[in-house]
Order: C-alpha cells, then sequence, then structure tokens
C-alpha cells in the first residue's frame, strides 16, 4: 500500500501495542499535538513538564495527564514508563530537552525549528544516535500531498537538472503578540528561524536534499522594535523587548549545482502574504502553492495540474509517522540530520547578514 494513503488513521489501525508519550513543554502546540494524539489513537499521554503551573493543570484537566513536572530533568529520572518525549518548548530549551531525553532513552519527537543554532542541533542528533533512539523532526508541509506531488516528479527526472528554487515566508504585517517570537536570545531570530524554517524544509526535501555549502544574505529591523498605530491582525507586539530581524533574505549555493533563494518576513510592504515555493529545471518546473507544473511536450509550453493530489492532512500526517516510527520501527521520513542541515543553513543566513559577505556552509 501507498505509504502517504496508510499513514492517515494508521494509528487506529496497527496498534498493535501503545505509544506512551510525555510532554517537555505543554503550551499551545503541546495542546495540537494532544488532540491529534487522542484522535489518531494508539498512544497515551503519560506525563508532562512545564515551568507554568497552569499549563501542568490544563493538561490535567483537558488530556487527563496526571504525572505532571516543572523540571524535565526530574521527570526524566522518576518517571520511567515513557517510550518517547514530544518536544514542544520554545527554540532555546530544545537542545538541553531533547538531548536529556535521548540520554534518558527516549524516542524524540521536537518541534521546529530545531534548535538554536546547528552546534546544537548536532548534538542533538548525535545524542540520539549515540542512545540508540529515534530522533523525528517535527517539519510538516513536506508531508503535505502537493509536495508529494512534486518531489515524485523531481525525483523521476522530470524536472531535469534543479536550477533555481525561489522559497518565500512572507506575512505582510504578521508579528506575534505572544510567546518569545520577538527575542532573539530566546528565539534565535525571527521570521526567518520561526517561518522562515517551514517553507524552507519543504523546498529542500523536495529537491531531493542536497548539501548545502555556501550562503549570503542579509536581515533588516525597521518596524517591530518601534510603536506603532498601524492596524494589524495581531496588535500591541512587546516592541520594547523586540530584537529579531522584521525580514531576511539570502540565497543558498548547493553541492549540485542549485541556486536557492530565501524570503521570509513578519513585515513587508507587499499586497498579501506568501507562503510559497517555485522551482525551476532544465526540463520543467513547479509552482507549491497551486501544484501547477510546468513542460515543454513535442512543439508546445504545457501546463499540467494533478488531477487528484490525495487528501490526507500534513498534521495527521506528520503524527502517525512519528507514532509509527517510534512504536513500529516505520522508516524514519523526517531524521535528525534533515534538522541539522536545514538549521545549518538557518545560521548561515544570519552568519553572512552579520559578517556583510558569503558565509561558507561547513
Amino acid at each position: 500500500m501507498d505509504t502517504k494513503i496508510e499513514a492517515i488513521g494508521a494509528g487506529k489501525q496497527k496498534a498493535s501495542k501503545i505509544l506512551r508519550v510525555g510532554f517537555i513543554g505543554m503550551g499551545g502546540i503541546a495542546n495540537h499535538h494532544a488532540n491529534l494524539y487522542k484522535k489518531l489513537g494508539g498512544v497515551e499521554m503519560v506525563c508532562g513538564c512545564d515551568i507554568r503551573p497552569e499549563a501542568n493543570e490544563h493538561f490535567k484537566n483537558v488530556h487527563g495527564i496526571q504525572h505532571t513536572y516543572t523540571d524535565f530533568k526530574k521527570m526524566l529520572k522518576e518517571f520511567k514508563d515513557v517510550d518517547a518525549i514530544d518536544v514542544c518548548t520554545p527554540n532555546g530549551v530544545h537542545a538541553p530537552a531533547a538531548i536529556a531525553a535521548a540520554e534518558a532513552g527516549k524516542h524524540v519527537f521536537c518541534e521546529k525549528p530545531m534548535a538554536m543554532n546547528a552546534k546544537e542541533a548536532q548534538a542533538m542528533a548525535d545524542a540520539a544516535k549515540r542512545n540508540k533512539v529515534q530522533f523525528v523532526m517535527g517539519f510538516q508541509h513536506r508531508f503535505e500531498p502537493r509536495s508529494f506531488a512534486i518531489r515524485e516528479q523531481v525525483e523521476s527526472g522530470k524536472f531535469g537538472k534543479i536550477l533555481y528554487v525561489r522559497a518565500q515566508a512572507l506575512r505582510r504585517r504578521g508579528i506575534p503578540n505572544w510567546g518569545v517570537f520577538g527575542r532573539k536570545e530566546l528565539q534565535g531570530g525571527g521570521p526567518m528561524i520561526d517561518i522562515g524554517v517551514h517553507i524552507l524544509d519543504t523546498a529542500y526535501s523536495i529537491i531531493g536534499r542536497p548539501r548545502p555549502i555556501t550562503a549570503t544574505a542579509n536581515t533588516f529591523t525597521y518596524f517591530g522594535n518601534k510603536k506603532s498605530k498601524v492596524k494589524s491582525q495581531w496588535p500591541n507586539w512587546d516592541y520594547k523587548t523586540y530584537t529579531v530581524e522584521d525580514m531576511a533574505v539570502g540565497m543558498i549555493r548547493f553541492d549540485t549545482g542549485t541556486m536557492l533563494t530565501i524570503e521570509s518576513s513578519f513585515v513587508a510592504h507587499l499586497e498579501q502574504d506568501v507562503f510559497n515555493i517555485q522551482i525551476f529545471g532544465e526540463k520543467g518546473g513547479a509552482i507549491w502553492s497551486t501544484s501547477d507544473m510546468y513542460f515543454d511536450m513535442g512543439t508546445y509550453m504545457m501546463n499540467a495540474k494533478p488531477a487528484f493530489l490525495g487528501n490526507w492532512n500534513m498534521w495527521e500526517y506528520k503524527m502517525t509517522h512519528a507514532i509509527e516510527v517510534f512504536r513500529d520501527g516505520r522508516k524514519n521520513e523526517c531524521p535528525a540530520e534533515d534538522g541539522v542541515n536545514v538549521q545549518k543553513m538557518l545560521d548561515a543566513v544570519y552568519a553572512s547578514a552579520q559578517a556583510g559577505r558569503e558565509v561558507t556552509i561547513a
């Protein structure tokens, strides 16, 4: 059976044993994960940790987790009856939480981005490998039906050599007014590491995950660190603690010769938000947002659109995939190594912007 189709609902079909999951971080994204675990089945949520007592109380009342902690090291030491840890903390805690979970012999499911920087990400991957546990990254857009459709054409050679990719995650006005998204010391950066990471990973996975070798980029802060009266969907962010970029743009060169530009913003003067990938190959190309593909056939330029892409939900695929990797030994379609490479590209964008020149990606 096609693994893309098999993934949806498989948690209920394959629950030969129950996967016991614990949380480190029980904020908004953890609640979304918890609701999906309950919907998919085959999972028991057994413990959780958050530094906020109200988050612990919420998970007890809403999701039935009775074993809650405010110190994840204490939880991992005292609560042994757990198979996998779902890391849903702010970015700055991803590395210590994931490494501690791996050292305790638990599989790790980590929300994006993998870490604050590539050094942390590599330490997380190394910890999982050293302790012989699985590490699954939480990149859901690579699991969309349209991503599979375009990736299949790339893998089959229908597009020929991939020459250029344009990846965009642009908001006209979308500075988060919750959490720590504006604090570089806790988040690692702004839109590039928060939403750019999603479109970058999706593009990177579609074109075959080539090795990035150089980057040149710049970042711009011109709006978020000032008080504004302009109406927006999320007003009244904390501009006084805002230390991240409003917009970042970069170009990455891969060892295949492929060039990729990445653009990401919380603030940009454009008509509307953009979340899209364009792919240009020697023999064909595609636009991810519409699934349209472009080829020459005979003496004509032809536009093609899949008649049917599939109708699975990317979040359900993402969660089912993680469950089955941990519980059933399914092949990991989103391993730690991918998270490390994406993190290296993010690091290089920020490093190039700071240095004002092209930088090498180790």
